[in-house]
C-alpha cells in the first residue's frame, strides 16, 4: 500500500514537471490613428507679443502702441484710385462729401507705410474725428470751416499748403491735385520736428480676448449706397473670416502692393446729412445720437451710437445697452445718411 501512495505521488511530480508554463500573451504594437478633437466654434489662443493696439486689438511692441495716432485724410476720387497705405490703417472711415463723392479718413498706430496717398483737402466732420482720437492730423487743405476749425481747436496738424516738398510730393503716374503723397517716416519726423506732443489722450475700442461669433442675422455681403453709382459693397470670406471690398463694383486694392482691401469689422453708422452752401458742402450730425449696425464674422446686429462732444468718443452700443465689443483687426466704419440705401445679405 505505502509503495502504492509513493508510485502515485512520483508520477504527480514527473507530470507537474513536464507542464508547460502559460505563456503571456503578445502585445502587438500597431500605429493606432489620431484622436480627433471636437469641432468648436472659438478659436484657440494664440501666442501674444506685446500690448493691444487701442484701435485694432493687434498686439505690437508697447513703444509702438504708446505713439500718437496719425489721421490721414485720403483723396477718393475716381482718378485718385487706387490709395497707397490705406491697407495699413487700423481704422477707416468713409463720409460723403460733395456729391457724387465720399472721402476716407484712415487712422494709424502700429504700421508705417513707406507710402501713402492721395491725400486730399478736409471737412469739419474729418476734424471732428482727428480730434476725438487726439491725433496729427495730415490733410493738404480744406473747406474754409474745416481750416478755421484746425486753427480753433489747435489740431496738431500737417498741412500739404504749408508743408515743404520734403513731407509732400507729386507722384507722376496720375494728375494734380490727384496725386500728392507722403509716408509715415516722415510724418513722424514732422511731427517731432513740430514738437507736437508724441503720445495722444483717447479711447479706443474694446475687443474680445479671442475670435467671436456675434449671434445676429446673417451678412454675407453687405452693400451701401452713398450716391447714385457710388456704392461700397463688402463680401464675406469664409475661409479668412473677413471682408474683401468693393468700391464702385470694383475690387478695392491698396496701389502699393495690389492686394485686396479688407474688414474684421464694419461699422455703420447713420447720421443727418444737409447741404450747407452752394458747392455741395455737408453737415454731418455726428454729434448726438443715432443708429446703426456691427457687422463681423458673417453676421450683424443692431445697434445705437452716442457722442456729447466734438472731442469725446464716440460710443456703439447693442440692444441691451452694453458697449460693442470688436474684433481684433481692421475696422471700416461706413458714415451714411440716414436716408442711404444698405442692403446686407
Amino acid at each position: 500500500m505505502k509503495r502504492t501512495i509513493l508510485m502515485i505521488l512520483l508520477l504527480g511530480i514527473i507530470m507537474t514537471g513536464c507542464e508547460k508554463p502559460i505563456e503571456e500573451p503578445t502585445i502587438i504594437d500597431v500605429d493606432k490613428p489620431e484622436e480627433v478633437e471636437e469641432e468648436v466654434e472659438t478659436i484657440a489662443h494664440e501666442i501674444k507679443e506685446g500690448v493691444p493696439s487701442p484701435l485694432s486689438g493687434l498686439y505690437a511692441p508697447e513703444e509702438i502702441v504708446g505713439q500718437r495716432v496719425v489721421a490721414v485724410m485720403f483723396d477718393n476720387h475716381p482718378r485718385a484710385r487706387w490709395q497707397a497705405g490705406l491697407k495699413d490703417a487700423e481704422i477707416v472711415y468713409e463720409f460723403p462729401v460733395e456729391a457724387p463723392y465720399t472721402r476716407y479718413l484712415g487712422l494709424f498706430l502700429i504700421n508705417a507705410p513707406e507710402s501713402i496717398g492721395p491725400i486730399r483737402s478736409s471737412r469739419p466732420y474729418f476734424v471732428t474725428k482727428a480730434l476725438e482720437f487726439d491725433a496729427i492730423y495730415v490733410r493738404v487743405g480744406g473747406s474754409e470751416q474745416a481750416k478755421k476749425d484746425v486753427r480753433s481747436l489747435k489740431i496738431a496738424d500737417i498741412d500739404g499748403l504749408t508743408s515743404s516738398s520734403k513731407v509732400f510730393w507729386r507722384k507722376s503716374h496720375k494728375k494734380a491735385p490727384n496725386n500728392l503723397y507722403s509716408s509715415m517716416e516722415v510724418i513722424r519726423e514732422t511731427q517731432e520736428e513740430r514738437n507736437y506732443k508724441l503720445t495722444g489722450d483717447y479711447e479706443g475700442f474694446k475687443f474680445y480676448p479671442d475670435d467671436t461669433n456675434i449671434k445676429g442675422d446673417e451678412a454675407k455681403t453687405v452693400l451701401i449706397n452713398y450716391f447714385n453709382k457710388n456704392t461700397s459693397k463688402f463680401i464675406y470670406d469664409e475661409d479668412e473670416k473677413v471682408y474683401t471690398r468693393e468700391k464702385d463694383g470694383e475690387l478695392h486694392i491698396d496701389e502699393s502692393d495690389e492686394s485686396p482691401i479688407t474688414a474684421k469689422n464694419i461699422i455703420i453708422q447713420q447720421v443727418d446729412v444737409r447741404v450747407i452752401d452752394n458747392e455741395g458742402r455737408l453737415e454731418l450730425g455726428l454729434i448726438g445720437e443715432g443708429t446703426g449696425k456691427l457687422i463681423t464674422n458673417g453676421n450683424s446686429i443692431d445697434i445705437k451710437w452716442f457722442k456729447d462732444s466734438r472731442e469725446s468718443k464716440t460710443y456703439y452700443y447693442n440692444n441691451l445697452g452694453d458697449e460693442i465689443m470688436l474684433n481684433s483687426g481692421t475696422t471700416w466704419i461706413q458714415v451714411v445718411d440716414t436716408r442711404s440705401s444698405i442692403e446686407i445679405e
